[in-house]
């Protein structure tokens, strides 16, 4: 019998045109080390560890008339060369540059005629750096203990303990015939008369007669329907017609200042890296001239990592992604108290799950933000582009540095698909002291996706310097300030 793929993987792969392509991506910024990693290096490496990722030398292939959901069979023809890719920067080599490129790259759909990843090792950022972007898509990721091509080249020391290498003696099986294919779905047909009807639902786009079904592997979607469907998303600007091409903008806060914030605010630090982007997000629009009152509100998808009430709490693969409907109080003028909110509001949301906290999802998954980040993306697929304005993801990383053949990591930033009708996704990976926001925008809704990237910097400034001066007298709101602007990032124009 043929791995089939679930219905709502099967679904990522009907929803996606070439406006909104489904793959998760991100951007490793390395140190070269010394000797240079080249193409070649990097080919090899990936090589490697390809028999750790079974799941990325197969391919999906289409049942005839859609009587079941594809199937997941071996690439007869896959050529790793074809997937590990190389470009480089014009000098200088700047953030700037990087970001245009990364942005052109993940705008583009993967083949699906081939197993759905890709790798760009990007050479020729300033200051003898190095840059390799990763595109996965979410069909590939099913669950907490899947793993990333992405994570499984990195080692946690510049050269790994010596270990068996796993074997290679991968051969790639005949894939089945259109006729085989049939048959087989006609045998599944007797024994599953219901699934039958899923497949269908789902290869005709029918998402909402499938939805209790699709949501299964999401966690608790189901629940956040029940809250919010009879009250749709507040009207944004972030929210309509989309096109193909994207802007990729990038922010940094020192994790150590965060907590410090934390320490003193309360709550958890993620409650105030939401305040943080509650409040770039209030910034911008008041910069766009849009109304703000103290009660506006964005709505965000806020996937995190739950344990169910019956879980075995030993058991460190018990954990599932729900999605959290989150009105995020844009028109709340005070930092401190937009951190409250949203801490309550967290709490509330996450009652009949157990969240997994950061160091129990880095001993599980090492360091996987495309794994997860995927899994955010699964989840907001699951549901109406009415509930919610924007996709928030957090992912926690290791705080000791990570290297790629012996080339260490840097920086990293995720890159979360955009949605049909959606206009902006955040994602956000902490990584040896720092989190990093990866911000991917449309080009022509969110054009200055840049100043809101500008401000989250900014919020997290503001957040700093009035949490170190001790409690807080009294306050009115605060003046709005105008944005700094820098030169216009990460635009793709066409080819």
């Amino acid at each position: 019998m043929v791995d089939r793929l679930t219905s709502l993987d099967a679904s990522f792969l009907y929803l996606e045109d070439p406006d909104t392509p489904m793959h998760v991506a991100g951007f490793l910024v390395l140190e070269s080390p010394r000797g240079g990693l080249d193409h070649e290096d990097l080919v090899e490496l990936v090589r490697s560890r390809l028999p750790l990722v079974p799941r990325f030398r197969q391919k999906v292939v289409e049942v005839p008339g859609h009587l079941a959901n594809p199937a997941w069979v071996d690439d007869p023809d896959f050529d790793v060369t074809y997937h590990v890719r190389r470009s480089a920067l014009p000098r200088p080599g700047t953030e700037e540059q990087l970001l245009d490129l990364v942005a052109r790259l993940t705008a583009r759909p993967l083949d699906h005629h081939r197993p759905l990843w890709e790798m760009y090792l990007v050479e020729g950022l300033a200051d003898d750096r190095i840059a390799v972007v990763t595109k996965t898509h979410p069909a590939l990721v099913d669950g907490l203990t899947a793993i990333d091509i992405g994570q499984v080249i990195l080692d946690d020391a510049p050269v790994p303990a010596d270990r068996p290498a796993p074997p290679d003696d991968w051969r790639p099986r005949r894939p089945p015939g259109p006729v085989a294919l049939v048959w087989e779905a006609v045998e599944e047909a007797v024994q599953r008369p219901t699934a039958v009807l899923d497949t269908v639902r789902t290869a005709t786009g029918d998402l909402r007669a499938t939805a209790g079904r699709l949501v299964g592997t999401a966690g608790s979607v189901l629940s956040a329907l029940a809250r919010t469907t009879v009250r749709p998303a507040p009207t944004s600007p972030l929210n309509g017609s989309i096109g193909r091409q994207r802007r990729v903008a990038v922010a940094r806060a020192d994790l150590e200042q965060l907590k410090a914030v934390r320490a003193v605010l309360g709550g958890t630090v993620n409650d105030v890296l939401l305040a943080t982007v509650t409040g770039a997000l209030r910034e911008w629009l008041l910069s766009r001239g849009e109304p703000v009152v103290g009660s506006t509100s964005i709505r965000a998808l806020v996937p995190v990592s739950v344990r169910p009430d019956d879980s075995d709490p030993d058991d460190p693969t018990g954990g599932v992604v729900s999605s959290l409907l989150l009105d995020l109080p844009v028109g709340e003028p005070n930092p401190r108290v937009r951190v409250a909110r949203i801490g309550y509001a967290m709490r509330g949301a996450a009652q009949g799950g157990q969240s997994v906290g950061a160091g129990t999802l880095v001993a599980l998954s090492g360091f996987a933000p495309p794994t997860l980040h995927a899994l955010g993306a699964r989840a907001a697929s699951g549901l109406s582009r009415r509930l919610f304005n924007l996709v928030v993801t957090n992912v926690p990383g290791p705080q000791q540095p990570l290297y790629a053949s012996g080339a260490r990591m840097l920086e990293v930033f995720p890159v979360v698909p955009l949605a049909r009708g959606q206009g902006l996704a955040i994602g956000l990976t902490s990584y040896d002291g720092t989190v990093y926001f990866g911000l991917n925008a449309d080009r022509d809704s969110v054009s200055d996706v840049d100043v809101l990237a500008d401000l989250i910097e900014q919020e997290v400034a503001d957040l700093v310097e009035s949490t170190s001066q001790g409690p807080p007298a009294p306050h009115p709101p605060p003046a709005r300030r105008a944005p700094t602007r820098r030169p216009r990032r990460g635009a793709a124009g066409g080819d």
